[in-house]
């Protein structure tokens, strides 16, 4: 019998990437959109594997209700919009595609990293509104020399660490599910979450939201962070308590904030974005023309290669969590 597959996707996106390697098994395809877990449970009733991207809520009610799943995959990197637990508890498969947009999230974030340290926010508002002063910027520091502290150690950080090779910077991170071995053959230093917050200058977080690094950031850790650092986030939103992070930069504690994710997406109002050192993306890091055809290109073909009995890299594995 074939596979019944359902295939949810709200942006318009060209489906026949997606389902290209679909075409090595037998398989009835059916793509529609859904917003809401209704919507999910009507959409993929009956289904074998359901493909999702990031805004679809593949909560544990919709896992319980969707007798016949075998296999949820996520277009994209992080996982929080799945209920994991209900999945390993139903003998769900979760498949997604953790290699895919390392290019333009490393790049991303090392934009967020340049502009918030040079203050070109503050420049450019300055010279729009009629002032030609460099003064603004008043004080910097050379990079050169600078201690960048990464969160998390998987594929992103590591294409950032090639990356940044001519800045001459210092590098340590923290990751607890990456050996120091291994980092040091990237010449970066593995260390404490505590002294990554005292010796960075700049930190690039990249962890992706799980029980144990929501809320990473509180008030606890902006009071460790060195005065006049920068922080960027390309991760996930809730790692840092963004109440803390406004009292923090309120408080002049910090040069500069880039964010390209938030706690809640879309945020609506929040009091960071009217802060002249606060730089905001709306969670666009992973996005090129590229990158999202790779996307729904990977995530049917690890599907494919777990229908056939593999295990592919793209299979979620709790223990490498962290491994983005």
């Amino acid at each position: 019998m074939p596979y019944e597959i359902a295939i949810i996707d709200n942006k318009e996106t060209n489906i026949s990437v997606e389902t290209g390697p679909l075409a090595d098994i037998d398989a009835n395809v059916v793509t529609t959109e859904a917003t809401t877990p209704n919507e999910i449970v009507e959409a993929a009733d009956g289904a074998d594997v359901l493909i999702v991207d990031a805004g679809m809520p593949v909560t544990g009610e919709v896992l319980n209700e969707l007798d016949s799943l075998k296999i949820v995959g996520r277009s994209g990197v992080g996982l929080d919009n799945i209920d994991i637990s209900t999945a390993v508890d139903n003998d769900i498969t979760v498949v997604h595609t953790p290699a895919y947009c390392i290019e333009e999230v490393s790049t991303h974030a090392l934009t967020l990293l340049l502009a918030c340290a040079r203050k070109l926010r503050q420049l450019d508002n300055s010279v729009r509104s009629g002032d030609w002063d460099w003064s603004v910027a008043v004080p910097l520091e050379r990079l050169a020399g600078q201690t960048l502290g990464l969160v998390a150690f998987g594929k992103i950080p590591r294409r950032l660490v090639e990356k940044v090779a001519g800045f001459d910077f210092n590098i340590v991170a923290y990751d607890p599910y990456v050996d120091a071995r291994e980092m040091v053959d990237y010449g970066v230093s593995k260390v404490t979450f505590e002294e990554l917050l005292s010796q960075s200058d700049m930190i690039s977080v990249h962890a992706p939201l799980t029980p144990e690094t929501s809320g990473l950031f509180d008030v606890d850790a902006f009071e460790q962070v060195k005065d006049d650092a920068v922080i960027v986030n390309t991760g996930r939103g809730g790692v840092l308590d963004e109440s803390a992070l406004y009292e923090a930069l309120s408080e002049g504690r910090l040069r500069g904030v880039g964010l390209d994710v938030m706690a809640e997406e879309p945020p609506g109002e929040s009091p960071l974005f009217e802060l002249e050192n606060v730089l905001v993306s709306p969670h666009t890091a992973w996005y090129s023309e590229q990158s999202q055809e790779d996307a729904q290109e990977a995530v049917t073909r690890n599907i494919v290669e777990v229908l056939n009995g593999k295990s592919p890299d793209g299979v979620y594995d709790s223990t490498s969590e962290w491994l983005k």
